[in-house]
Protein backbone atom coordinates (compact mmCIF):
# COMPACT_ATOMS: atom_id res chain seq x y z
CA UNK A 1 0.00 0.00 0.00
CA UNK A 2 1.41 3.77 -0.66
CA UNK A 3 2.20 5.61 1.94
CA UNK A 4 0.41 9.10 2.66
CA UNK A 5 2.93 11.03 1.17
CA UNK A 6 3.59 8.70 -1.99
CA UNK A 7 0.69 8.70 -4.00
CA UNK A 8 0.37 6.94 -7.21
CA UNK A 9 0.23 10.46 -9.22
CA UNK A 10 3.22 11.37 -7.69
CA UNK A 11 4.87 8.17 -8.20
CA UNK A 12 3.82 9.20 -11.90
CA UNK A 13 4.84 12.78 -11.75
CA UNK A 14 8.56 11.64 -10.45
CA UNK A 15 8.79 9.27 -13.39
CA UNK A 16 8.63 11.51 -16.17
CA UNK A 17 10.75 13.83 -14.39
CA UNK A 18 13.58 11.34 -13.29
CA UNK A 19 15.52 11.75 -16.74
CA UNK A 20 15.24 15.57 -16.97
CA UNK A 21 18.80 16.86 -17.38
CA UNK A 22 18.21 20.46 -16.14
CA UNK A 23 20.18 20.79 -12.64
CA UNK A 24 17.60 22.58 -10.99
CA UNK A 25 14.74 20.25 -11.70
CA UNK A 26 17.65 17.41 -10.46
CA UNK A 27 18.08 19.31 -7.16
CA UNK A 28 14.24 19.78 -6.53
CA UNK A 29 13.63 16.02 -7.28
CA UNK A 30 16.91 15.26 -5.00
CA UNK A 31 15.13 17.17 -2.14
CA UNK A 32 11.25 15.52 -2.71
CA UNK A 33 13.76 12.26 -2.43
CA UNK A 34 15.57 13.05 0.86
CA UNK A 35 12.17 14.12 2.37
CA UNK A 36 10.10 11.20 1.39
CA UNK A 37 12.90 9.18 2.93
CA UNK A 38 12.66 5.22 2.61
CA UNK A 39 9.69 4.93 0.60
CA UNK A 40 11.58 6.93 -2.12
CA UNK A 41 14.35 4.93 -1.90
CA UNK A 42 12.64 2.10 -2.18
CA UNK A 43 10.84 3.74 -5.37
CA UNK A 44 14.32 4.27 -6.58
CA UNK A 45 15.78 0.56 -6.17
CA UNK A 46 12.51 -0.70 -8.21
CA UNK A 47 12.90 1.78 -11.21
CA UNK A 48 16.59 0.86 -10.95
CA UNK A 49 16.30 -2.72 -11.52
CA UNK A 50 13.29 -2.01 -14.10
CA UNK A 51 13.65 -3.23 -17.91
CA UNK A 52 14.03 0.94 -18.72
CA UNK A 53 17.84 1.38 -18.59
CA UNK A 54 17.57 4.72 -19.16
CA UNK A 55 15.52 5.68 -16.16
CA UNK A 56 17.32 3.34 -14.47
CA UNK A 57 20.56 5.05 -14.95
CA UNK A 58 18.96 8.04 -13.44
CA UNK A 59 17.29 6.33 -10.44
CA UNK A 60 20.91 5.11 -9.40
CA UNK A 61 22.37 8.37 -9.88
CA UNK A 62 19.71 9.70 -7.12
CA UNK A 63 20.23 6.79 -4.79
CA UNK A 64 23.87 7.36 -4.80
CA UNK A 65 23.23 10.56 -3.70
CA UNK A 66 20.98 9.59 -0.88
CA UNK A 67 23.21 7.45 0.50
CA UNK A 68 25.64 10.47 0.92
CA UNK A 69 24.07 11.49 3.74
CA UNK A 70 21.32 8.62 4.53
CA UNK A 71 19.51 8.34 7.89
CA UNK A 72 18.56 4.59 7.30
CA UNK A 73 22.66 3.45 6.63
CA UNK A 74 23.74 6.20 9.78
CA UNK A 75 21.13 3.92 12.19
CA UNK A 76 22.44 0.72 10.72
CA UNK A 77 25.56 1.63 11.45
CA UNK A 78 25.06 2.89 15.30
CA UNK A 79 23.14 -0.68 15.38
CA UNK A 80 26.25 -3.03 14.05
CA UNK A 81 28.59 -0.43 16.30
CA UNK A 82 26.90 -1.87 19.46
CA UNK A 83 28.26 1.31 21.23
CA UNK A 84 24.73 2.37 22.36
CA UNK A 85 23.71 5.58 23.73
CA UNK A 86 20.15 6.31 24.58
CA UNK A 87 19.37 9.43 23.58
CA UNK A 88 21.65 9.25 20.72
CA UNK A 89 19.85 6.45 19.62
CA UNK A 90 16.67 7.65 20.05
CA UNK A 91 17.44 10.35 17.77
CA UNK A 92 18.85 8.32 15.19
CA UNK A 93 16.00 6.26 15.06
CA UNK A 94 13.87 9.28 14.41
CA UNK A 95 15.44 10.67 11.89
CA UNK A 96 15.18 7.55 9.66
CA UNK A 97 11.64 9.00 9.55
CA UNK A 98 12.41 12.23 9.43
CA UNK A 99 15.27 13.02 8.22
CA UNK A 100 15.86 16.72 8.01
CA UNK A 101 15.24 16.39 12.20
CA UNK A 102 16.64 19.26 13.79
CA UNK A 103 18.40 17.43 16.58
CA UNK A 104 20.11 20.73 18.19
CA UNK A 105 16.83 21.97 18.83
CA UNK A 106 15.18 19.33 20.15
CA UNK A 107 18.64 18.91 22.75
CA UNK A 108 17.51 22.29 23.42
CA UNK A 109 13.95 21.54 23.85
CA UNK A 110 15.02 18.85 26.50
CA UNK A 111 18.04 21.44 28.05
CA UNK A 112 14.75 24.12 28.50
CA UNK A 113 12.42 21.56 30.45
CA UNK A 114 15.13 20.59 32.44
CA UNK A 115 16.32 23.84 33.19
CA UNK A 116 12.98 24.75 34.64
CA UNK A 117 13.21 21.11 36.87
CA UNK A 118 16.18 22.17 38.34
CA UNK A 119 14.42 25.74 39.52
CA UNK A 120 12.24 23.74 41.28
CA UNK A 121 13.98 21.12 43.08
CA UNK A 122 14.34 21.94 46.72
CA UNK A 123 18.02 21.21 47.29
CA UNK A 124 19.16 18.52 49.03
CA UNK A 125 16.24 16.52 48.06
CA UNK A 126 15.60 12.68 47.77
CA UNK A 127 15.05 11.09 44.71
CA UNK A 128 11.56 10.95 44.74
CA UNK A 129 11.57 14.47 45.44
CA UNK A 130 13.35 15.35 42.12
CA UNK A 131 11.11 12.77 40.70
CA UNK A 132 8.17 14.47 42.03
CA UNK A 133 9.26 17.87 40.70
CA UNK A 134 10.10 16.11 37.13
CA UNK A 135 6.27 15.00 37.47
CA UNK A 136 5.30 18.83 37.81
CA UNK A 137 7.00 19.84 35.12
CA UNK A 138 6.35 17.66 32.26
CA UNK A 139 3.06 16.52 33.17
CA UNK A 140 1.53 19.14 34.52
CA UNK A 141 3.46 22.63 33.04
CA UNK A 142 3.98 20.75 29.82
CA UNK A 143 0.94 18.92 29.37
CA UNK A 144 2.64 15.70 28.46
CA UNK A 145 0.39 12.84 28.25
CA UNK A 146 -0.39 9.45 27.31
CA UNK A 147 -1.84 9.03 23.43
CA UNK A 148 -4.83 7.07 24.06
CA UNK A 149 -6.91 7.66 21.74
CA UNK A 150 -4.92 6.82 19.16
CA UNK A 151 -2.13 4.39 20.61
CA UNK A 152 -1.19 2.98 17.44
CA UNK A 153 0.00 6.08 16.24
CA UNK A 154 3.42 5.58 14.89
CA UNK A 155 4.25 9.02 15.63
CA UNK A 156 3.71 8.27 19.48
CA UNK A 157 7.72 6.99 18.69
CA UNK A 158 9.41 9.63 17.38
CA UNK A 159 11.34 11.75 20.44
CA UNK A 160 11.29 14.79 17.81
CA UNK A 161 7.25 14.37 17.24
CA UNK A 162 6.48 13.46 21.20
CA UNK A 163 8.05 16.61 21.84
CA UNK A 164 5.61 18.44 19.22
CA UNK A 165 2.62 17.15 20.05
CA UNK A 166 3.39 16.50 24.08
CA UNK A 167 1.71 13.00 23.83
CA UNK A 168 3.09 9.95 23.23
CA UNK A 169 3.03 5.67 24.21
CA UNK A 170 4.63 4.35 27.46
CA UNK A 171 8.26 3.72 26.13
CA UNK A 172 8.68 6.88 24.21
CA UNK A 173 7.42 8.91 27.32
CA UNK A 174 10.18 7.01 29.64
CA UNK A 175 12.52 8.40 27.49
CA UNK A 176 11.35 11.43 27.92
CA UNK A 177 11.54 11.15 31.58
CA UNK A 178 15.12 9.79 31.45
CA UNK A 179 16.04 12.51 28.96
CA UNK A 180 15.31 15.02 31.53
CA UNK A 181 16.71 13.27 34.79
CA UNK A 182 20.09 12.53 33.27
CA UNK A 183 20.02 16.40 32.36
CA UNK A 184 19.52 17.55 36.25
CA UNK A 185 22.21 14.61 37.65
CA UNK A 186 19.36 12.01 38.46
CA UNK A 187 20.43 8.42 37.82
CA UNK A 188 17.26 6.50 36.50
CA UNK A 189 16.76 3.05 34.48
CA UNK A 190 14.66 1.90 31.60
CA UNK A 191 12.44 -0.62 32.84
CA UNK A 192 10.40 -2.80 30.11
CA UNK A 193 8.09 -5.13 31.78
CA UNK A 194 5.83 -7.41 30.16
CA UNK A 195 3.32 -5.56 28.21
CA UNK A 196 4.26 -1.94 29.75
CA UNK A 197 7.12 0.45 30.06
CA UNK A 198 8.27 2.10 33.11
CA UNK A 199 11.21 4.15 34.62
CA UNK A 200 12.91 2.94 37.47
CA UNK A 201 14.50 4.75 40.80
CA UNK A 202 16.95 2.10 42.54
CA UNK A 203 18.86 5.33 44.82
CA UNK A 204 16.83 5.58 47.72
CA UNK A 205 16.25 3.24 49.99
CA UNK A 206 12.84 1.79 48.85
CA UNK A 207 12.76 1.24 45.33
CA UNK A 208 9.99 2.92 43.18
CA UNK A 209 8.68 2.86 39.62
CA UNK A 210 7.59 5.86 37.48
CA UNK A 211 4.63 5.06 35.40
CA UNK A 212 5.30 8.13 32.99
CA UNK A 213 1.81 7.21 30.55
CA UNK A 214 0.08 7.68 33.74
CA UNK A 215 1.25 10.89 34.91
CA UNK A 216 4.16 10.00 36.38
CA UNK A 217 2.49 7.80 39.25
CA UNK A 218 4.64 5.87 41.76
CA UNK A 219 4.49 2.67 42.10
CA UNK A 220 6.88 0.00 44.37
CA UNK A 221 7.26 -3.25 43.61
CA UNK A 222 4.88 -5.53 45.23
CA UNK A 223 2.21 -3.35 43.23
CA UNK A 224 3.81 -3.71 40.03
CA UNK A 225 3.82 -7.43 41.05
CA UNK A 226 0.00 -7.83 41.42
CA UNK A 227 -0.67 -5.78 38.19
CA UNK A 228 0.95 -8.23 36.33
CA UNK A 229 -0.79 -11.17 38.19
CA UNK A 230 -3.90 -9.53 37.44
CA UNK A 231 -3.21 -9.75 34.14
CA UNK A 232 -2.85 -13.39 33.93
CA UNK A 233 1.12 -13.42 33.63
CA UNK A 234 3.69 -14.98 35.73
CA UNK A 235 5.88 -12.40 37.11
CA UNK A 236 10.03 -12.84 36.91
CA UNK A 237 12.44 -10.64 39.22
CA UNK A 238 13.95 -9.92 35.72
CA UNK A 239 11.08 -8.75 34.46
CA UNK A 240 11.85 -5.55 37.62
CA UNK A 241 15.31 -5.18 35.94
CA UNK A 242 16.81 -2.40 33.83
CA UNK A 243 16.77 -3.26 30.65
CA UNK A 244 19.53 -2.80 28.49
CA UNK A 245 19.99 0.08 25.98
CA UNK A 246 19.71 -2.42 22.88
CA UNK A 247 16.63 -4.15 23.76
CA UNK A 248 14.94 -0.40 24.56
CA UNK A 249 15.88 0.90 21.12
CA UNK A 250 15.09 -2.71 19.68
CA UNK A 251 11.43 -2.65 21.63
CA UNK A 252 11.05 0.74 19.65
CA UNK A 253 11.64 -0.14 16.29
CA UNK A 254 8.87 -3.65 17.50
CA UNK A 255 6.51 -1.11 18.11
CA UNK A 256 6.86 0.65 14.97
CA UNK A 257 6.49 -2.16 12.95
CA UNK A 258 3.13 -2.82 14.14
CA UNK A 259 2.37 0.72 14.53
CA UNK A 260 3.13 1.09 10.59
CA UNK A 261 1.17 -2.04 9.99
CA UNK A 262 -1.74 -0.95 11.63
CA UNK A 263 -1.53 2.14 9.41
CA UNK A 264 -1.24 0.69 6.44
CA UNK A 265 2.43 1.85 6.27
CA UNK A 266 3.95 -1.82 4.85
CA UNK A 267 7.32 0.31 3.53
CA UNK A 268 8.24 1.48 6.84
CA UNK A 269 6.96 -1.45 8.28
CA UNK A 270 9.56 -3.64 6.63
CA UNK A 271 11.86 -1.33 7.33
CA UNK A 272 11.79 -1.27 11.36
CA UNK A 273 11.27 -5.19 10.72
CA UNK A 274 15.16 -4.56 9.03
CA UNK A 275 16.40 -2.53 12.46
CA UNK A 276 14.90 -5.16 14.96
CA UNK A 277 16.71 -8.01 12.39
CA UNK A 278 19.94 -5.90 12.70
CA UNK A 279 20.12 -5.62 16.57
CA UNK A 280 19.28 -9.31 16.80
CA UNK A 281 21.93 -10.14 14.44
CA UNK A 282 24.55 -7.75 15.90
CA UNK A 283 23.54 -9.23 19.74
CA UNK A 284 24.01 -12.80 18.75
CA UNK A 285 27.58 -11.39 16.88
CA UNK A 286 28.40 -9.65 20.18
CA UNK A 287 27.27 -13.03 22.46
CA UNK A 288 29.89 -15.58 20.61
Amino acid sequence: METENFTPARRESFLRLLDDPNPTVRQALLAHFSELGEPAREFLREIANDKNRVLGRHAKWFLDQLHAANPVAEFSAFIRSFNYELESGALLLARTVNPHLDVAGVRATLDQIAARCRELVPEPATAREKCRVINRVLFHEWGFHGNSENYTDPLNSLIDRVLDRRKGIPISLSLLYLFIAERIGLELEPIGVPGHFLVGCFQDDAVFFIDAFDRGVFRDPAELIEILQANHMDPQPSDLAPTPVREVLCRCCRNLVNHYHAAGDAVRARLFAGFVEEFESAYERHSM
